[in-house]
């Protein structure tokens, strides 16, 4: 094809209007920004995740976004003092089950921040027992709490470990009125500390994951390490966009046998208690809305383009891209479920 200077300059003109949206759009941001996380691991999921989607960001914006792993209170405080939108955050359900469980150091994210939009869902939230013991479902946890017996639960207190351990005992409470009093915490911190207490016979059932706790789950049932999956908490729906070959040797089949509605915790005798661990962006409320919007609407393009959902299922996360004001009402349903849980049971806490 020959190329004259007016075809020249009109293919100039043609492309310079395909790219003046992704140019205005990164005009209006910061050259560089820092993506303040709710965790101070770098190997952790939540760090695992954000990198990815401030990697995709990056390259499609133009400009230099550094996720730092500085925890929750000081991430929170961080975001609350940039009004610029120099600062951005992401986190996951923790940011607002701190607050309904009453963690020193969380706010009320939805009156004090902007909330943006999802990216991502871990669906490994899991309990699980010693390959040695009596109980093979929740079911039997369950009835054993009926019937007196006292269940003892590894927790880390305050959130995404602990919402699991409250809907235990509000479907006792449903199923047996008073037999939630025989669903106890044993409160410790790391997984690594609720593996310990199973091991050392302080815990019946301990909170872990998949990706934590499957390897144990491997072993033979003679190994005194060895553990058996009872329940995971994320919705069959979630747990079904999993790589059919699942994880070590936990197939997707035998996670969703885990799952509600083949495993089964009430949530009010009509359905069943759900929860997935979700990622989403935080920002400053008072931040220029041009910047989360430019950011919102980049994302909703990277994920139209389906690469970083490949890079997502290769380290296990679904992704789970909502636009902002879904992911608000979404995720506003669902602290109104948990916090009625929490509530529910506060008195028996």
């Amino acid at each position: 094809m020959k190329f004259t200077r007016r075809s020249f300059l009109a293919a100039s003109s043609a492309a310079a209007v395909i790219a003046a949206p992704l140019g205005a759009r990164a005009a209006n941001l910061p050259r560089n920004m820092r993506m303040v996380i709710g965790s101070k691991s770098t190997g952790g999921d939540t760090y695992q995740t954000s990198a990815m989607v401030a990697d995709a960001l990056s390259k499609k914006l133009g400009i230099n976004i550094k996720v730092d792993a500085v925890g929750a209170s000081d991430a929170f405080k961080t975001l609350a003092r940039d009004k610029r939108g120099t600062t951005i955050m992401i986190f996951h359900d923790q940011s607002y089950l701190g607050y309904l469980y009453g963690v020193t150091g969380y706010d009320n994210i939805f009156a004090d921040y902007a909330i943006g939009p999802t990216v991502a869902i871990n669906p490994g939230n899991a309990y699980l027992v010693p390959a040695s013991s009596p109980y093979k479902t929740m079911d039997d946890i369950l009835k054993a709490a009926a019937d007196g017996t006292r269940i003892r639960v590894a927790i880390q207190p305050g959130g995404v470990s602990e919402i699991g351990f409250s809907a235990m005992k509000n479907a006792a409470k449903v199923r047996a009125p008073g037999s939630e009093d025989n669903i106890v915490a044993v409160n410790t911190g790391s997984q690594s500390d609720k593996n310990q207490a199973m091991w050392d016979n302080l815990a019946d059932v301990i909170n872990g994951s998949i990706q934590a706790n499957e390897q144990f789950t491997q072993l033979d049932s003679s190994d005194p390490k060895a553990m058996r999956f009872v329940w995971l908490t994320a919705r069959p729906e979630t747990l079904e966009q999993a790589p059919e070959a699942g994880m070590g040797g936990t197939d997707r089949a035998k996670m969703l046998s885990f799952a509600s509605p083949e495993t089964s915790v009430t949530l009010d005798g009509s359905k069943d208690f759900t929860f997935d661990k979700e990622f989403f962006f935080l920002f400053n409320k008072d931040m220029d809305p041009e910047i989360s919007k430019a950011i919102d609407t980049t994302l909703g393009e990277i994920y139209a383009s389906g690469e970083i959902e490949e890079r997502q299922k290769a380290a296990f996360f679904i992704p789970n891209y909502l636009p902002q004001d879904q992911a608000l009402k979404h995720l506003e349903d669902k602290r109104d479920t948990y916090a009625k849980v929490i509530d529910d049971i506060s008195s028996k806490s």
